[in-house]
């Protein structure tokens, strides 16, 4: 009797567990039901309960019942989301591993019952085999090739970085791509680390939240320069690391204690000059009767009239745009000041910009340098209030850093340099994502923001809604507007135009066309002539979902691109969990917010917005092969919720730092809850894949194909043997070479990787030391090698680890 004992309390003991689990799921599947979710989880709840007492009174039939709840529980998750193993899994591996316990001696003996021991282990056996065919297919993924052969007749040599990397997006164009071929497919697998740096610049208790390392180096020459997140410069040499020189402009906390209040603290990327870049370019074009020119690319503006000239001393300078709003122009050679720009080699962006907190508005993308000008945008902290500072972009004299033009979006038409005593429209949608050039179509391309707050635009006036969420083309002698494409009418969910514009030449059957593309967090890819603005892939006009909050209005349609990374709306059965009690919680999350599809406007109970506003596409943008005619991209799908807060006219809710968490919305009538949409273990509530590679043929405009992208390593509170290959979100962009190999390193998983630009396989991953959010480069070194470089800082919100390295790799 006494060796029956343990038995007896180990089935009492699970048994209760049983029943705890089944109390729970009938609690909150009661509830779904109400919500008008699936009824699965109060039935398999009453399963649990049911089967938890029988074992607890030793009974035979508890094991027979268990079988037909874990049955049940099969065929339900077969009917949801079929042989998708990553959603099917977690709704059958808890309840097969409670099938797998309840056949051991220890609970199974007290029963005595071989006839449910028999049914149970066939369900256990029937569901690992389900789960082991669904190993072997891949829902929603796309196996093809792009062409390898294919090759543009003509390469737009703007469009392409080669020994050197002048520029934050390879040259002017954006196209993130260069020429150099040393690695290929068939070598990337040699790769190895060739030095590393750490540049001191590292995260303290006074930083800010979103304290960030997102740098692209340059290259030039014999020198490689980076930023990093407190702006200071260094130069250092390409093949070895070893520091050359730095420079700390010595940030001022601009009446702050410390910088532990400023939203942000990044440092994308500086931008270079070389007066001899130019030497061959004047008198270039053929004169027409009204004095414009005639180029490959058909009628080009007159050059901007020489201001003046570039310092002598300063011949080849860096721009360095600074956290604290000055834009600093430095000699590459030897970092000093270049005395004749500005006072003492510095511009005050703060001038005529009116009030604002301490990190409130500065410059956080590379300025973009032509001929003649630097110009500049500015970030905003979103959400903050309604009285931010203007949105304005600036054109300064690249020699002596004067005025030449200024385009603020809230006075759109008065680009002569304003007054010294006046401001630039308060609240103005800003551009704080990378600019590029066309300077011989004489246009600058300009990604809008939005004029805040983001979820509540009742306010807004009519240069606001005409020019928020855009792109906007600039004269570039003038800073007149040419033309403008809205992405997202009236937006309410900060889906600002994020990234670089990529400046193409696109081969199609009636010749080559000049096309901007435009990546946006909404997922379409706007494929556009960059002379008029008009599609040159077709755009629609979809409805978009009404009822918006009192005061506010939604517009009736939105334009969508034919090319775009849409996900499919989210329904409950693509909630996800790592059992089946997060997931059921993760279902009554979704079915308690107000989620209409894509454009559901912001409410009170709160609304999804998937995908939401890190976007599927972000400022790391894409990559694009010219002479392919061909782009890699890494999609995300995150889901986010906002949630508007009445004022009672008593103040706000406790605010954050952050831009995620309670924002104030000062001057609105609504304050705003922004969260991502997490599991009550802070995994996405929706299923994966969370993040993907992409390869687009850009001649049919088609998907070719489509793979995960990155695993849970790093990202979970526990290390695994194996971390799971789901797909995760990437905040950093890809770079593509003639070699047929993409890079990339913004994943959560601290890699670099190197894929196979025509079917996009995964070729080759190095450990990084820290979070690798950021965009990579290459470039010859003077050694004859290629390499390929990245910051690995991490990012303050994204989750990652932080840092101060900057990491080379080459081939042996």
């Amino acid at each position: 009797m006494s060796a029956r004992k343990p038995y007896r309390l180990a089935a009492w003991v699970l048994g209760a567990v049983m029943v705890v689990v089944g109390l729970i799921l009938v609690v909150g599947g009661a509830w779904l039901i109400v919500l008008r979710g699936s009824g699965y989880y109060l039935l398999a709840g009453l399963g649990l309960l049911a089967s938890g007492g029988l074992l607890i009174r030793r009974h035979p039939a508890a094991l027979p019942l268990y079988a037909l709840v874990l049955l049940a529980t099969l065929a339900w998750s077969l009917w949801e989301v079929g042989l998708d193993w990553w959603q099917l899994v977690p709704r059958v591996a808890l309840p097969c591993v409670l099938g797998i316990l309840l056949l051991l001696p220890w609970w199974r003996r007290p029963l005595a019952s071989p006839l449910g021991s028999g049914a149970l282990a066939l369900a256990v056996g029937l569901t690992i085999g389900v789960a082991v065919v669904a190993q072997f297919t891949a829902p929603g993924i796309i196996e093809g090739r792009l062409d390898p052969e294919r090759r543009a007749q003509v390469i737009n040599e703007a469009q392409v970085a080669g020994e050197n990397w002048p520029a934050y997006g390879g040259t002017n164009a954006g196209t993130h791509y260069s020429s150099l071929d040393q690695i290929t497919p068939e070598n990337v697998g040699r790769l190895q680390e060739a030095w590393r740096l750490r540049t001191g610049d590292i995260a303290t208790s006074t930083s800010p939240p979103e304290m960030t390392n997102e740098n692209t180096p340059l290259k030039v020459g014999g020198n490689l320069f980076l930023c990093t997140s407190h702006s200071r410069v260094m130069a250092v040499a390409p093949e070895t690391g070893d520091v050359r020189w730095t420079f700390d402009p010595e940030l001022s906390r601009m009446g702050a204690d410390d910088f532990s209040g400023w939203a942000h603290m990044t440092c994308r990327g500086i931008a270079y000059y070389d007066v001899s870049d130019y030497a061959d370019m004047a008198g270039s074009g053929v004169a027409t009767e009204d004095g414009a020119a005639v180029g490959d690319e058909g009628p080009v503006v007159p050059r901007v009239p020489s201001i003046s000239q570039t310092d002598v001393m300063c011949p080849r300078r860096l721009f360095v745009p600074t956290a604290d709003a000055r834009l600093i122009a430095l000699d590459a050679q030897s970092g000093e000041r270049c005395p004749g720009f500005g006072i003492d080699g510095e511009v005050d962006l703060t001038r005529n910009i009116g009030d604002f907190a301490p990190g409130g508005y500065y410059t956080t993308s590379p300025p973009v340098v032509t001929e003649h000008l630097v110009i500049v945008g500015g970030h905003v902290t979103d959400n903050g209030s309604t009285d931010e500072p203007s949105g304005v972009v600036r054109a300064y004299d690249v020699g002596t850093g004067a005025l030449v033009w200024n385009w603020d979006s809230g006075n759109p038409e008065a680009t002569t340099p304003i007054a010294p005593e006046a401001t630039y429209t308060r609240n103005s949608p800003n551009v704080w994502a990378p600019f590029s050039v066309d300077e011989r179509l004489g246009l600058v391309y300009l990604p809008t923001g939005n004029a805040t707050p983001d979820q509540y635009g009742a306010d807004r006036d009519e240069n606001d809604e005409t020019y928020g969420a855009a792109l906007v083309a600039l004269d570039l002698a003038t800073g007149e507007v040419r033309w403008r494409r809205q992405f997202v009418h009236h937006d309410l969910w900060d889906m600002d135009t994020p990234a670089q514009p990529v400046l193409l030449d696109l081969q199609t059957p009636d010749g080559m066309l000049s096309a901007v593309i435009q990546p946006t967090k909404q997922g379409s890819l706007y494929v556009l002539d960059r002379r008029t603005g008009e599609p040159i892939v077709p755009i629609e006009e979809v409805k978009a979902p009404s009822g918006a909050v009192e005061g506010d209005f939604t517009a009736a349609t939105q334009p969508r691109s034919t090319l775009n990374l849409l996900p499919p709306p989210l329904t409950g059965s693509d909630m996800w969990g790592a059992s089946p009690i997060d997931q059921m919680l993760c279902r009554i999350q979704f079915h308690s917010l107000d989620y209409r599809g894509q454009y559901t406007p912001p409410s009170l109970k709160g609304s999804l917005a998937y995908p939401g506003n890190v976007g599927v596409f972000n400022w790391s943008g894409v990559a694009v092969d010219p002479a392919r005619q061909a782009m890699f991209t890494s999609p995300n799908y995150l889901a986010f919720v906002s949630r508007l807060i009445p004022r009672d006219g008593e103040g706000n809710p406790a605010s954050s730092a952050s831009e995620q968490g309670v924002r104030p919305n000062h001057g609105a009538p609504y304050a705003v809850e922004l969260r991502p949409f997490l599991s009550i273990l802070g995994l996405p509530c929706q299923a994966p894949p969370w993040g993907q590679v992409a390869g687009i043929d850009l001649g049919s405009h088609e998907v070719v194909w489509r793979h995960r992208n990155g695993t849970t390593r790093d990202s979970m509170p526990f290390d695994l043997p194996i971390p799971l290959a789901v797909g995760v979100p990437a905040l950093g962009g890809p770079i593509t070479t003639a070699g047929g190999v993409s890079f990339l390193s913004g994943t959560l998983d601290q890699y670099l990787r190197a894929y196979d630009l025509t079917g996009g396989r995964e070729l080759w991953k190095a450990r990084l030391p820290a979070g690798g959010q950021a965009t990579p480069m290459t470039y010859r070194g003077a050694d004859g090698r290629q390499y390929v470089v990245v910051t690995a800082g991490g990012h303050g919100t994204f989750g990652s680890r932080m840092g101060d390295y900057v990491v080379a790799y080459a081939l042996p």
